[in-house]
């Protein structure tokens, strides 16, 4: 066949494509590994379950990832564990979300350590927030709720995280909404939502300021009631008979991202291998069932996208902090 210059583009640009879609070709994971920095059952076994079941249902890595739990100070083990031990890690991921975002903001990660102590990898959803009560608890919407905090100052708030932490902050807002001292509130902090979700059950306390993914199995199985939902308007699906906090006349909303980072000094051919993977497993059926499935709703970015998106966050955290008094 004689060659032309057209012949000689088409088979240039192949070459071109070939090569993009195999930039991180020469790269495969050792032994993937999702790390879920609390104990199992609450968000971040959820966000690690949302990642390992949708990579592996649309076939994207080559062997199976693992999950460990690393508990501790919602993240700030696994934090300061991936900047001592294992700064070039390059198979392990570990889940974030906005409550580690704040204590990022609130430098509860070390003093030493900050956003720049990760490579941000990207997002597999937002959560939101929601006021949690036992189904047979005596209040039926947030308002009748309110009105017993006004009058009953032994009333018990619990979640997973201290004072500061996200949980916290959610009560904190409605308190501070009554014209209340957040600072008043009894308050117990767990590791985790799974903890908080026993202690609720277990009549330990009266009120989860928790997260709506972490209790679908246990609002089907009708054993809780949510009061209000977090959001910017109601949710679809078999969360639309939930109200907003807001359309009961309270000032409150909080989405909780939950995505990933990476070691501070993995290897850019990992991380771009990890980034080009969330890319892909955006567009699948498998990740977006799966992601459904877990009561998640969509956020889908990775890379510096995503990295701007921590950043903006944590920005957020700290003027937020501020005005609650617990920033100077």
């Amino acid at each position: 066949m004689k060659s032309t210059p057209l012949v000689h583009a088409v088979l240039g640009a192949g070459l071109l494509v070939m090569a993009a879609g195999s930039a991180y070709a020469d790269f495969t994971p050792k032994k993937p590994e999702c790390i879920a920095p609390a104990k199992p059952g609450g968000g971040f076994d959820l966000t690690c379950r949302i990642l390992t079941s949708s990579l592996d249902k649309s076939g994207l890595l080559e062997e199976p990832m693992r999950v460990t739990f690393m508990p501790g100070g919602v993240g700030a083990v696994a934090y300061t564990h991936m900047n001592s031990n294992r700064r070039t890690d390059n198979n392990a991921v570990v889940a974030f979300s906005s409550g580690s975002s704040l204590n990022l903001a609130l430098s509860k990660f070390g003093k030493d350590l900050d956003v720049d102590d990760a490579r941000w990898i990207g997002a597999v959803g937002t959560d939101y927030g929601a006021i949690i009560v036992k189904a047979d608890a005596p209040w039926n919407s947030l308002e009748e709720l309110a009105d017993e905090i006004k009058s009953n100052p032994s009333l018990v708030f619990g979640a997973g995280g201290t004072v500061g932490s996200q949980d916290w902050m959610k009560a904190a807002f409605l308190y501070r909404s009554l014209g209340l001292d957040p600072r008043t509130m009894r308050y117990v902090a767990y590791e985790g939502g799974g903890d908080a979700m026993a202690a609720v059950l277990g009549n330990h306390i009266q009120v989860y300021p928790g997260d709506m993914s972490e209790i679908k199995g246990q609002l089907d199985a009708g054993i809780v009631r949510v009061l209000a939902v977090l959001s910017p308007e109601r949710l679809d699906g078999d969360y639309a008979g939930i109200p907003t906090a807001q359309e009961q006349g309270f000032d409150m909303e909080w989405p909780i991202m939950r995505g990933f980072y990476m070691a501070p000094e993995a290897s850019d051919e990992a991380y771009g291998y990890w980034v080009e993977q969330f890319n892909d497993l955006y567009k699948t059926d498998a990740f977006t069932q799966v992601r459904n499935n877990q009561g998640l709703f969509p956020l889908s970015m990775a890379g510096d996208e995503f990295e701007a998106y921590i950043r903006a966050e944590i920005d957020k955290f700290q003027i937020l902090s501020r005005e609650m008094g617990l920033l100077k």
